[in-house]
């Protein structure tokens, strides 16, 4: 199977879970009274329309390279991580609002059953985190990272809505509020995962190079092509699931031109072989006595 099919299928993978899971949740808040578990629901909902733009922008991601975008389409992959990261801050923002608003209206106590729901949500969501995070590393794909930190933020959010509705049944009347300022903190979360998986895609847009071992490796792989006595400057842009690489390497410097350009051939033919993460490779021939 290919990466983009693999990285497909996660994400349906995880917009399925996310939307059973906020209906879940919803009638879990509705029926046993607990804004956290609602808020948590929130986010399961928002989570669902973020996966959407994920799956939508790994498709795009796939189109191959055009006359107007000679490097593919691999970016439209950050930039879809900007949008899913709006999502989220939106629904940070909207769960912390009502949550203040619940702080301020006297309301009853959440029941007690709700806490089974979450238990159960929390492994689910853990397990989702993990599966997915995996999957990300194994296809380089920061979209895919965004998508896995989904998980534990809802997860996380699924513990503070537990200790929360904990707190408020053991401390009885005067503690039901504990599940509001649960929902705050899970909002508080929310934002800090925003700047978690911002970052990365952000570096990814302004071709920020952070790809030591990769970079290792290329210099590793090129010194076992015949003709290459050594390497010099390699630059590395990622563009979706792809790395694309610009390198200098040494050749004798008594050679023809057509013996250059042949070695440079094979120094392309050979990293695209060995590392088949690599996209466009640009191979610059320094003459070395």
């Amino acid at each position: 199977m290919s990466q983009e099919k693999l990285a497909i299928r996660t994400v349906i993978f995880s917009m399925l879970g996310n939307a059973l899971l906020s209906g879940i949740k919803f009638l879990a808040g509705i029926f046993g009274n607990s804004f956290a578990l609602i808020a948590d629901a929130i986010e399961s909902l928002v989570d669902v329309f973020s996966s959407i733009l994920v799956l939508i922008g790994l498709k795009y991601a796939q189109r191959p390279a055009d006359e107007n975008h000679p490097y593919g389409h691999g970016k439209a992959e950050a930039l879809i991580t900007f949008l899913v990261v709006g999502f989220l801050i939106v629904s940070a923002v909207t769960i912390a609002y009502q949550a203040i608003q619940n702080i301020r209206t006297p309301h009853e106590g959440p029941a007690s059953w709700t806490l089974a729901v979450l238990a159960a949500i929390i492994l689910w969501k853990e397990i989702s985190y993990r599966f997915v995070l995996n999957r990300s590393k194994k296809l380089q794909s920061s979209s895919l990272r965004a998508e896995a930190w989904h998980h534990r933020s809802d997860a996380i959010t699924s513990v503070a809505a537990f200790i929360g509705i904990l707190i408020a049944i053991w401390g009885g009347e005067g503690y039901e509020k504990a599940d509001d300022y649960a929902a705050i903190f899970a909002a508080g979360f929310i934002l800090y995962n925003c700047y978690l998986i911002f970052r990365p895609a952000l570096g990814e847009v302004m071709d920020e190079d952070t790809h030591d071992d990769l970079t290792t490796e290329i210099r590793k792989v090129a010194l076992t092509v015949e003709g290459i006595t050594g390497t010099e400057k390699c630059f590395i842009r990622k563009a979706g699931m792809k790395f694309h690489v610009d390198l200098h390497a040494n050749v004798n410097g008594d050679l023809t031109v057509r013996e250059g350009h042949d070695i440079a051939h094979d120094l392309k033919d050979t990293l695209k072989k060995e590392i088949p993460k690599l996209g466009h490779i640009l191979i610059h021939i320094e003459p070395f006595d």
